[in-house]
C-alpha cells in the first residue's frame, strides 16, 4: 500500500511538473501579427540554429573531401563550392526554421526594411566585405595557396571566407584581411597562372674582371642550385657600369622558393661568394679619388 501511494504521488508530481513547465514554455513573450513568440519557440529556434550551423559545416566538409576533391584537381575551386554550399544551406535552413516555428515570413517585411536601413548606415563595411567575398569566390582573383601581396602584407592565402581572407606570412603570422581589400586595392598574385616566378638579384664585380668569365662562373652556380629551374634558363644580365663596379643582375626562375625569396637570394649569394673566392674574382668596394688644387694647399699651409 505504501508503495502504491508513493507511485501515485510520484506520478502526480511528474504531471504537475510537466504541466507547470508546459505553462512556462508557452508563456507569450510578444506577438508578431498573430504569431505568438513563446519560450518554447525561442528554445526551438536556438537549438535548431546551433544544429543547422554544425550540420552545414559538416556537410560542406564531406562534400569537399568525399566528392569534389575526387573530380576537381584545383582545391581552391572545391573550397569555393563548399563555402557557397554551406551558406546556401544556412540560408535555406533559417527560412525553414522560422516557418516551422509558426512565423509567416511575409509579415516580416517591416523588420526586413529596418534591417535594410541598418545595413545601409551601420553595416556598410560588413556588407561590402560579404559581397567582395562572393566576387572572390566566383571570379577567383586569388585562391587558397596563392602567394600574394596586398598593401604591406606579403604571404600565402590560407583560407577564404565570406567576410575575410586569412594570409600566412613567412613569420607564420596569420593576418586577417577584409575581402574588400582584394577588390578595391591593387593585389600582386605571384602564382595566379602557375608557381614559376622570376627573381632578379643585383651583383657587382671589380672593373678588373672579365664579364664573360664572371658570367660563366655565376651560371655554374645557378645550374648547381636545386631551387633554380632549368627552364626558363637562368641568366646573368650585364646592367651597366657603376661608380666602382661592373653591375650585373641574376635572372633566375624558381617554383620552390616563391614563399622565401630572401632565403633564395642568401643561398645564391653564399654560393657565388665561395665560387668567386676559389677563382680570385674581386668583389668591389666604394672608392673615391680626392684631388687637391694648389690654391687649397697654400690656404692649408697658412
Amino acid at each position: 500500500n505504501h508503495y502504491i501511494r508513493f507511485m501515485e504521488s510520484f506520478e502526480t508530481g511528474i504531471k504537475d511538473f510537466w504541466s507547470k513547465l508546459n505553462e512556462l514554455l508557452n508563456v507569450v513573450i510578444f506577438d508578431i501579427k498573430g504569431s505568438d513568440f513563446t519560450l518554447l519557440t525561442l528554445l526551438f529556434i536556438i537549438i535548431s540554429s546551433i544544429l543547422l550551423v554544425f550540420l552545414s559545416k559538416r556537410l560542406s566538409k564531406l562534400l569537399v573531401k568525399k566528392v569534389l576533391n575526387r573530380y576537381i584537381k584545383d582545391t581552391g575551386v572545391s573550397d569555393s563550392i563548399g563555402t557557397i554550399f554551406r551558406y546556401s544551406v544556412i540560408v535555406i535552413g533559417f527560412i525553414t526554421i522560422f516557418q516551422s516555428a509558426g512565423f509567416d515570413l511575409s509579415t516580416l517585411g517591416l523588420l526586413a526594411g529596418a534591417l535594410g536601413v541598418g545595413i545601409g548606415f551601420g553595416l556598410q563595411n560588413v556588407t561590402n566585405n560579404f559581397i567582395s567575398g562572393i566576387i572572390i569566390l566566383f571570379e577567383r582573383p586569388i585562391k587558397v595557396g596563392d602567394r600574394i601581396e596586398v598593401g604591406d602584407i606579403n604571404g600565402d592565402v590560407y583560407s577564404i571566407s565570406m567576410r575575410s581572407t586569412t594570409v600566412i606570412t613567412n613569420d607564420n603570422i596569420s593576418v586577417i584581411v577584409p575581402n574588400s581589400e582584394f577588390i578595391n586595392s591593387q593585389v600582386i598574385n605571384w602564382s595566379h597562372n602557375d608557381r614559376r616566378v622570376r627573381f632578379k638579384f643585383p651583383l657587382g664585380v671589380s672593373y678588373n674582371e672579365d664579364p664573360e668569365r664572371v658570367r660563366k662562373l655565376v651560371l655554374e652556380v645557378l645550374h648547381s642550385h636545386p631551387g633554380v629551374l632549368d627552364e626558363p634558363k637562368p641568366d646573368l644580365w650585364f646592367e651597366g657600369y657603376g661608380d666602382s663596379s661592373l653591375d650585373f643582375n641574376l635572372a633566375v626562375w624558381t617554383s620552390d622558393y616563391i614563399q622565401r625569396p630572401g632565403v633564395f637570394k642568401s643561398e645564391l649569394y653564399y654560393a657565388i661568394f665561395k665560387k668567386f673566392g676559389e677563382h680570385k674574382i674581386e668583389i668591389p668596394f666604394p672608392q673615391r679619388d680626392i684631388h687637391l688644387k694648389s690654391g687649397w694647399k697654400d690656404k692649408i699651409s697658412n
